[in-house]
Parts: structure tokens; C-alpha cells; sequence
């Protein structure tokens, strides 16, 4: 931290904030918001979500009392401000590095953190389950699930609202509206509005207004003056009856970057029972022109040393990715995926793209630039955009749905009723499958190959380099029925992609290599450059799978007769996939060779680099080795 930021260094607790004056909190929300500038640029990390809520941050830990009040953030990636405020200031350049501060609350880091939230939408049924167990313990405790870019388009959080509107429960809702939301402000009129509608006075009134209405000589008089009171309201702001009619009582917009109004209008909220939403409006990348200009390209940043001070210079210097080298490319494989659906497209006008709200991590840009009226962003609604893929399927076009590994879990209900069950020709790209590094646990794509393998009808790939996975997704796509090709974030091995767009691979058939003697190798997807350095070392056969659903019993059986064991090494998890699967087919045949698994092991991964995490998991050629010493002497010794 630099001189300038004296009063910030002083925070090391929302109980610093309490007795501060607001000429101080709006110094301490300045050097914020230039501290976060300054770390999270030399770190890397999530950038403009965090900038856009320094005031609410500030205002939040001032006005209520966490940990016993829980301040729920979702999206997590909103929550930087907040670590900082909680005596995690010290810490922040090491977010998302191994052993550093995790890139969400985790309520395994930090008491101020009052739930993990990694995956969007889960505030408001936290923040009410919450209220339901502070009720039962008599608990007078204040809920706050602060709600924003984007988080509100996910079915769940309107699931919950219903809830909580039926249920009378005492929390608030705030709703960070960031344009990447629902809203536009609408101006210092529902500021001010919504001031004096939170004021305990006029709220009294309000109360005891309607107890009058009720017992006037007139039955419609309480009925007449609410619609009266809906239809002023929504003269300023139109969505006030959406969340009225959940049964909340709706305030705002109002200015997030004013933190006065905010801390007035909070300290009001604090004392009114029932369930309330506040909906503020801000800036993301608020303070940094160039997030500001571009949010979702400072979304996140890399690490980045700039040699200026300031941040006027240093704009001019940051870099969002490594200087081009004079190299050739080295494609990532989610930039594969985009190449062959854009080629697909241009021969098959039937193709239809579907994102749930990813289309610039899934590789969907040009795509969508190029063929806008075939592309299909379903916002954060990832069972909405499986069951859709359905209805297309049914209506004679070819959805792709590109998806995170990690937030496909979200729609499994429908990946096997509405698509499996029927058999319907969906292409699944999956994306982000393994490891995939600094957002840790739950973003991992661990568990896709296990859970999708169990499902009837699903055919399941996974390439080992670039030109194979190009190949692959013409196969998946070409196939009259569900099909998955998952592939992991990050660049490929370096191999150009020969195929044309009419390539496919033999349909469940799997790749011989290198043929050894005694162990035979099988690599399943990425890390074939770790299974190719441990059949070297031994002397092994290499078998590159491709398919995980069907496997090629063929080979495998023929394989298993001319060799003594077996190594198989997945970025996956070992519990239920690619391997456990020969496993059971070797059995049920009556190979009972001994087999070795290699993959990702019955626990969580950490933040940190892929490299550092595979590690762990003892996924590297050297580790493998030298567990595989043993099993490989006892064959040799026969």
C-alpha cells in the first residue's frame, strides 16, 4: 500500500467503519477503489465487478455488524472490496495464487465471508434459509444477499424470491444493477423517492395509513390506495411491481456510487421488518476508464508489472494478456471450438449456438458477430439453455450448446430428461473440463466425464491435442443423438489443425501411438504429454481413448491379452471415470490385470496455477513414475 492510502491501513474490521465520519468513509471508498486498482492489476484477478461496488462495500460494513449480520455476495467476484474491509488487505495480491486468498468468499477463509458463493444465483435461498434459522433461534440478525452482474437472469434467484415473499421473512435483497443486469437508472427523482419511502416515520404512516383504509365505510379503500401507490411508483421505476409482487417492498434505483444516499438509505432499511430490495445502479469498473469503456474485457485481468506510479500511466502500459511473440499462434482450445463452429456454420445454416451467459469464455464472439440471428445467449440459466437445445432438436435444427463442465452440474436434471431420455441430436462443447486453475473448487470441471457416463444415449470425447478436437466436434455434431466433446481451458500442444470441416474420427474408436511391452499407457484428453513421457520411460504402448462412451472394447480387449498392467492418467475424477470404466469392461470380460488410475483424487482442488494443482494431485510425469515403480517391477519380474 502507497502513503496515500492512511486511512485504509487503518481498516482492518467493519468495526474501524463504525464510528467514522462520512467526510472519512468517502476517503477511505477513494482509496479503496485505487488500492484495488493498484493490487489487483500487479496480481491479476477479477477487476471491474469489484470496482463497482467499493461504496456499497464501505456502506455495508459501516451501517451493519458482520459476522453476526451475514453479508451474502453473489456474484463472488463482487467481494474484493469486501476482503479488503475484513482484514484481508495485506493478503490481496496473493488472490487466487496457491496458498493465497481464494478468488470468492469462502467461509473457510474468513468469518466475514457468511457463505461460498462460486456459481451464481444461491444468495437470496442462502440469505433466506439464513433468516428461517435466525427466526428459530430468536436471532434478531440482519440477511443482506447483495445480488448483481447478471446474477438475477438465473431461475434460482426468482425460485427464491417467491419464497421469501411468501414466507414474510426479515432480509434484504440488494440488487447491484451494473448494466450487465436488468435496468437503466432512472435519475435523481427515485433517488429521492426512495429515501423518504425507507424512512422509519413514513413507513409508520404507511402501516398505520392502511390500518385506517381497512375500516372505512368503503370495502375498496385499502385495494384502491396500494394500486394508487404501484402506479406512482411505477412512474419511476416499472420493475417495482415485478418485485412487489414476489411480496417485496421495492426501493430504488438508487446512485451506488453515492455513498451518503446509500448509508442513509441502509440505516433506514436496518429497522424495517419483512422482506425489502434495494436496487442500486453502478458503474462496473468504476474509476479505471478502460474497465469502464470495456467491462467484460476487464472482467478479470493477468498479472502485469507497469513500471508508472500512477494510474494514468499505467493505463497506458497494462496489458490484459502476454505481448505477442513472434512465434505462430498456439491455439487454446476453446479458440479450436470457435474456429469449427463458425466453419460448421458456413455449411450448415441448421446449426444454432446456445450460451449460457459465456459466450466470450466459450469462444462465442465471432460466432455470434457472424451469424446473430442463429446465436442464443440464455443468460445465467443453464438448465433453460440444455431444455431449449431440446426444442430445437425437436424442431428439425442442430443445437450446440457451449458450457462450462462445471456449470453443465446445473442442468443434469435436463441433460438426462429432456435430452438423453429422448435421444435428442444436442452437441455438447463442454469447456473448462479438469483443472482449470486460479478459481479453484468451483470452477473445477472435475466431475463431468463421471456423471455424464452414467447417463444412457450419451456419447462422451475428450481430444488430446488441437487437431483431434476439431475432428471430434464434427464427429459429436455429425452423430444423430446426444454427444458431449470436453476440453480443458488453456492452449493445446502446439498441433495445427489439418482436418476439414467434413473430418470425423472412426465413431468409438481409440488411438494406438506406440506399441511397447508389458504396460500399456492410456491417456484420456489433455495430458497426453504426461502419459507420452511415462510409456517412454517404461517401454510402454500408448493408447490415446477419444471415446470414453462407447469405449472401443475392441482394442482395449485385444490390448489387454498382450500386456501385464495397466496405467490410465485423466484430468478427471478417478472415482466413476474414464479409467474406472475399462475397469468394469476388463472385468465383466474376465481380464483381471492389475490396473493403475491416475487422476483427480476424492477431494477438492485449491486455487493456484493448472500446473501447481496437477501437481497435487500427483498428476506429472515424474510423480506418476514413481508411483507406478512398484506395479512396473512386479511385471518385470515375472
Amino acid at each position: 500500500m502507497t502513503n496515500a492510502t492512511t486511512l485504509l491501513q487503518e481498516i482492518d474490521s467493519p468495526d474501524d467503519l463504525k464510528n467514522r465520519s462520512l467526510q472519512d468513509l468517502q476517503t477511505i471508498s477513494d482509496e479503496l477503489r485505487q488500492f484495488l486498482i493498484e493490487s489487483v492489476l500487479d496480481s491479476g484477478g477479477h477487476f471491474a465487478s469489484g470496482l463497482g461496488v467499493v461504496e456499497l462495500s464501505v456502506a455495508l460494513n459501516h451501517v451493519f455488524n458482520p459476522p453476526f449480520d451475514k453479508i451474502i455476495w453473489d456474484v463472488g467476484h463482487q467481494a474484493y472490496p469486501h476482503k479488503i474491509l475484513t482484514g484481508r488487505k495485506d493478503r490481496i495480491q496473493t488472490i487466487r495464487k496457491k496458498g493465497g486468498l481464494g478468488p470468492f468468499p469462502s467461509i473457510f477463509e474468513s468469518e466475514y465471508d457468511a457463505f461460498g458463493v462460486g456459481h451464481s444465483s444461491t444468495s437470496i435461498s442462502a440469505a433466506l434459509g439464513m433468516a428461517i434459522g435466525a427466526k428459530h433461534h430468536h436471532e434478531d440478525r440482519q440477511l443482506i444477499a447483495v445480488i448483481g452482474d447478471g446474477a438475477l437472469t438465473a431461475g434460482q434467484a426468482f425460485e427464491a424470491l417467491n419464497h421469501a415473499g411468501d414466507l414474510k421473512s426479515n432480509m434484504l435483497v440488494i440488487l447491484n444493477d451494473n448494466n450487465m443486469s436488468i435496468s437503466p437508472n432512472v435519475g435523481a427523482l427515485s433517488t429521492m423517492l426512495t429515501r423518504m419511502l425507507s424512512k422509519p416515520a413514513l413507513q409508520s404512516i404507511r402501516e398505520g395509513g392502511a390500518k385506517i383504509l381497512e375500516h372505512l365505510p368503503f370495502p375498496n379503500a385499502l385495494d384502491i390506495a396500494k394500486r394508487a401507490e404501484a402506479h406512482v411508483k411505477s412512474t419511476v421505476a416499472e420493475q417495482s411491481v415485478v418485485f412487489e409482487e414476489f411480496g417485496f417492498q421495492y426501493f430504488g434505483p438508487i446512485d451506488g456510487h453515492d455513498l451518503p444516499t446509500l448509508i442513509t438509505t441502509l440505516k433506514n432499511l436496518k429497522y424495517k421488518h419483512g422482506p425489502k430490495l434495494l436496487h442500486i445502479t453502478t458503474k462496473k469498473g468504476k474509476g479505471y476508464a478502460k474497465a469502464e469503456a470495456e467491462p467484460v474485457k476487464f472482467h478479470a485481468v493477468s498479472a502485469s508489472k507497469p513500471t508508472a506510479k500512477n494510474t494514468q500511466n499505467r493505463e497506458s502500459t497494462d496489458q490484459i494478456s502476454a505481448p505477442p511473440t513472434t512465434k505462430p499462434k498456439q491455439l487454446t482450445y476453446t479458440e479450436v471450438f470457435s474456429q469449427w463452429l463458425c466453419d460448421m456454420a458456413a455449411v450448415d445454416p441448421n446449426l444454432m449456438a446456445i450460451t449460457p451467459a459465456m459466450c466470450e469464455g466459450s469462444g462465442l464472439v465471432a460466432f455470434s458477430q457472424r451469424y446473430p440471428q442463429r446465436f442464443f445467449d440464455t443468460a445465467i440459466a443453464e438448465q433453460h439453455a440444455v431444455t431449449l437445445g431440446a426444442g430445437m432438436a425437436l424442431s428439425g435444427v442442430k443445437p450446440v450448446v457451449a458450457i462450462y463442465s462445471t456449470f453443465l452440474q446445473r442442468a443434469y436434471d435436463q441433460l438426462i430428461h429432456d435430452v438423453a431420455i429422448q435421444n435428442l441430436d444436442v452437441t455438447f462443447a463442454i469447456d473448462r473440463a479438469g483443472i482449470v486453475g486460479p478459481d479453484g473448487a468451483t470452477h473445477a470441471g472435475t466431475f463431468d466425464m463421471a456423471y455424464l457416463r452414467t447417463i444412457p444415449n450419451m456419447v462422451i470425447m475428450a481430444p488430446s491435442n488441437e487437431d483431434e478436437c476439431y475432428q471430434m466436434l464434427t464427429t459429436a455434431y455429425q452423430y444423430k443423438g446426444p454427444a458431449a466433446v470436453r476440453y480443458p481451458r488453456g492452449k493445446g500442444i502446439g498441433r495445427a489443425i489439418k482436418a476439414s470441416i467434413q473430418d470425423q474420427l472412426p465413431f468409438g474408436k481409440s488411438h494406438l501411438l506406440q506399441r511397447g511391452e508389458k504396460l500399456l499407457v492410456i491417456n484420456i484428453g489433455a495430458l497426453i504429454a504426461t502419459a507420452t513421457a511415462v510409456a517412454e520411460h517404461f517401454n510402454a504402448s500408448l493408447l490415446d481413448l477419444r471415446f470414453i462412451k462407447p469405449l472401443d472394447r475392441e482394442t482395449l480387449l485385444e490390448l489387454a491379452k498382450t500386456h501385464q498392467a495397466i496405467i490410465t492418467i485423466e484430468d478427471g475424477a478417478i472415482m466413476g471415470g474414464a479409467g474406472s470404466a475399462i475397469t468394469e469392461l476388463l472385468n465383466d470380460e474376465g481380464y483381471y490385470l492389475p490396473i493403475k488410475h491416475f487422476g483427480i483424487k476424492d477431494y477438492y482442488p485449491q486455487h493456484g496455477e493448472r500446473e501447481e494443482i496437477l501437481a497435487d494431485y500427483g498428476l506429472t510425469a515424474e510423480a506418476i513414475i514413481n508411483e507406478s515403480n512398484q506395479l512396473v517391477n512386479i511385471i518385470n519380474n515375472k
